[in-house]
């Protein structure tokens, strides 16, 4: 039986199977508006997930309204953009987010390259180190926060015995996530150990992109080693490097449950980013119609600069 008789067979039952008002409605329909027909349910999942939830969201940025209480909503106009946006508080918290994010993501990229660029090299057990590497990206959140808030016990932990071994300091004059100054480090040092495997494989895709002949082109003219890298392979991996510090950007921007299980914002504020000071106006005090304005503001900061960035990505990608 040829393969053309199994699908004449297949059409036949099927055809056979469909009710003969329903075949004749469909008969009717244009290629158009079967197409929209496939997609419709699609359309309808991503305006209630998605659209809806924004567009509720910007209304009540706009109201007194709080989800703990059953007053009438109020319209506050631009009230709550103008307290956010002259709110030392909120500031702070925007200035800690920028720590978070400059130090993670500068970290894992050169990182990541570094381990890119010596995996590219193929040397013998380069598979089951690449393998890994890549352990930490696959654990939970939850499981890393938990994992690390013990490693950086005083008492019992080991990293600052770790410390201690290389330094000498006593393990239990520092804490990690319990020092003003020490905390801000300590969520950078996890999120860099645990999402430095990502970055790693995009540069490692781009280093794997570049064709093999441009180097033996290279190595005809006798260009040096640090020429090679210089002249061929980072240019030529740019735009990977770029599309790995705007995915790991836009993460950590609004990175809350790895620093809520670590610091919880503390000590103090010191590690207060935006989404755990959203957390708290929403969930803590109620004000829903103040964290709805927040929320909105933080999504036109990182839809605008991710904007900006495309475009610098996309003029290096038609050098």
């Amino acid at each position: 039986m040829t393969d053309s008789t199994v699908k004449t067979s297949v059409a036949e039952r099927v055809a056979e199977a469909t009710p003969v008002h329903l075949a004749r409605r469909i008969r009717g329909l244009s290629d158009r508006a079967i197409a929209w027909l496939f997609i419709a349910p699609t359309i309808v999942l991503l305006l209630a997930i998605n659209i809806f939830p924004l567009i509720w969201t910007i209304y009540l940025s706009f109201t007194n309204y709080k989800a703990n209480r059953k007053s009438p909503i109020r319209w506050e106009g631009t009230e709550h953009y103008t307290d956010i946006l002259t709110d030392p508080e909120i500031w702070h918290s925007m200035r800690a987010t920028a720590h978070f994010v400059f130090w993670t993501v500068s970290l894992e990229t050169v990182i990541g390259f570094g381990l890119a660029y010596l995996i590219d090299r193929r040397w013998r057990g380069h598979g089951f180190w690449t393998t890994i590497i890549l352990i930490p990206m696959m654990l939970s959140p939850a499981v890393v926060g938990n994992f690390w808030r013990f490693l950086f016990q005083p008492q019992i932990g080991l990293f600052n015995y770790g410390v201690s071994f290389f330094t000498g300091i006593d393990p239990s004059s520092f804490q990690m996530i319990g020092d003003v100054s020490l905390a801000p480090w300590a969520i950078v040092i996890v999120d860099v150990w645990m999402w430095t495997p990502y970055a790693m494989l995009i540069c490692l895709a781009g280093l794997r992109s570049i064709p093999d002949y441009i180097y033996e082109a290279a190595e005809v003219d006798r260009a040096s080693s640090w020429r090679r890298f210089w002249s061929i392979t980072l240019p030529m991996a740019l735009p990977f490097i770029m599309l790995a510090v705007l995915f790991r950007g836009i993460e950590n921007f609004k990175m809350f449950d790895l620093i809520n299980l670590l610091t919880s914002g503390g000590p103090g504020s010191t590690t207060e980013v935006a989404s755990i000071t959203l957390k708290r106006e929403a969930f803590e005090s109620w004000k829903t119609g103040y964290s709805s304005a927040l929320a909105i503001i933080l999504f036109v900061a990182v839809f605008g600069l991710a904007n900006i960035y495309v475009k610098a990505l996309n003029r290096v990608k038609q050098r």
